[in-house]
């Protein structure tokens, strides 16, 4: 598999974390930390003989990319959770 491919899937898998984080920041804690779990889960189980392939190797990795970043660079994009917006705010009366 040419290393140019690999690269492109890491990095598409990279960008696609940092891109949701950015438009929809970050959501409960736990599920960036359940994500961050997961990826190194994924990354320390061996893979079975059946399934050792280049491709699936590429989507292991890739998940792997994917997951781990967005778990771990949630805390560069805060949530605007507490914070209320005051356009929906109830109208206070004296």
């Amino acid at each position: 598999m040419p290393i140019a491919t690999v690269f492109a899937v890491y990095l598409s898998a990279a960008v696609a974390a940092l891109v949701l984080l950015h438009f929809f920041r970050a959501i409960h804690w736990y599920w960036h930390v359940i994500s961050a779990l997961l990826a190194l889960t994924i990354g320390l189980v061996p893979i079975p003989v059946e399934w050792q392939a280049p491709a699936i190797d590429l989507f292991i990795g890739g998940s792997f990319t994917f997951l781990f970043i967005w778990g771990v660079c949630a805390p560069l994009f805060p949530g605007d959770h507490g914070h209320h917006d005051r356009r929906h705010a109830p109208p206070h009366h004296a």
